[in-house]
């Protein structure tokens, strides 16, 4: 039998994201993957991450490199453009977690992402993704965005439908909202480069943007591309009026805790999002797809494929159910295998089967940049009161 190739894994980040991601890497059955290390800057954190996993824990960033055909970014979005820099400069490939990149303040210790300029966050964060696009130009290394609804298998049957049929998409509706990040950071406009918009926002955005790009290349061979966006914010636990309440997460210091936006498209087709922190009872990621000839929702959070009843929630108290679930007593829309319906697997398999043949990700830079590029025009929107802003072109040769 022929033995499959090899790839030497290097992560970067040791926290909730590098866990989800070795899971899905030992899933993976196209290559041989190898985890060769993890970095991260506290070193309790990568010791004990490397040592449950029986991986090498690596103080230089750089001798992880060195030794890595692939990077996995999984540190906070703050520090994703200098990794990504460095590992492309040394021609390897980078998988970067969502958020892609952004913009994360002036330094000062009394920046305000809520009142912060919106025009210099926007510019800023574009002139971000512009660096790591010409990063990777000048690399023999592919940027791999970690979308991971994008990979989704609900996702990928609508791709089917699309391709199949050639249906125009008219308008999309999507959601996800949640009682917070599991984070401590998130919260900080600092660490976390905005808010709901950025930190919930990127994953039905970025899932819409490519329905739309599979679209304009089936029918005329290159993406649709979002051209313009309208967008509201509020942060309704930080207002005086608000009540208060021992289930929702209030501790945001600099964001948004709600937002909106509204997505037009270069053929005059829309998209409209919800994002928030202030939905109880678990993640809810919806996806509803209007088009020519067929409609379709994709219920990736919550689904029916399983439910369970128990009288109370101790009884479960060493049963994973679904993500963010404040308790487990009564009925659950227990997820059966949570990371199979979010994608993860699917997206790292693709992404090293990519490799291996040679082939562009569906999820790359263009999604990446297309996706960060909308967060902050809608971010410059909201600060106008909901004016339309443009999208801006990140120019690219579609028929390769």
């Amino acid at each position: 039998m022929k033995e499959k190739p090899a790839l030497r894994i290097g992560f970067v980040g040791s926290g909730f994201a590098a866990r989800f991601h070795f899971e899905a890497v030992s899933r993976v059955v196209s290559v041989r993957p190898e985890v060769v290390g993890v970095h991260s800057p506290t070193k309790a954190h990568r010791d004990n991450f490397a040592k449950e996993r029986e991986i090498r824990a690596y103080d230089e960033l750089e001798s992880l490199i060195a030794d890595s055909d692939v990077i996995h970014v999984l540190s906070p979005p703050s520090s994703h453009e200098e990794i990504a820099i460095k590992a492309l400069s040394s021609d390897k490939h980078v998988v970067i977690e969502k958020p892609f990149t952004g913009y994360f303040g002036d330094g000062s210790a009394d920046f305000n992402g809520l009142s912060c300029s919106k025009e210099k966050a926007f510019a800023e964060a574009v002139a971000s993704i512009e660096r790591i696009l010409a990063a990777e130009a000048a690399s023999a290394g592919t940027i791999f965005y970690a979308e991971n609804l994008v990979y989704a298998p609900a996702v990928r049957k609508e791709r089917e439908i699309i391709e199949k049929t050639g249906d125009q998409i008219l308008f999309m509706l999507a959601e996800t909202s949640h009682n917070g990040s599991a984070s401590k950071y998130y919260g900080y406009w600092s660490f976390s480069g905005g808010g709901s918009l950025m930190g919930k926002g990127v994953h039905p955005l970025s899932t819409i943007i490519y329905l739309k790009y599979v679209e304009g290349r089936t029918v005329r061979g290159r993406p649709i591309r979002p051209a313009s966006v309208s967008s509201r914010i509020h942060a309704v636990t930080r207002s005086p009026r608000y009540r208060g309440s021992k289930f929702i997460r209030q501790d945001y210091h600099d964001i948004e805790d709600f937002g909106m936006m509204h997505v037009v498209f270069e053929d005059d087709t829309i998209a409209d999002i919800v994002t928030s922190e202030l939905v109880l009872g678990g993640v809810k990621n919806i996806l509803e797809i209007c088009a020519t000839g067929h409609r379709s929702i994709c219920n990736i959070n919550p689904n029916t494929a399983m439910q369970t009843f128990v009288p109370e929630g101790s009884h479960f108290s060493d049963i994973y159910t679904v993500e963010k679930i404040s308790t487990k007593e009564g009925w659950t829309l227990t997820s059966p295998d949570e990371n199979w319906f979010h994608g993860y697997q699917h997206e790292v398999e693709a992404f090293y089967s990519d490799i291996l043949n040679g082939q562009a990700p569906e999820s790359g830079s263009l999604l990446a940049a297309d996706t960060i590029a909308v967060v902050y025009a809608a971010y410059l929107s909201a600060e106008r009161k909901g004016a339309e802003v443009p999208v801006p072109a990140f120019l690219r040769d579609f028929t390769k």
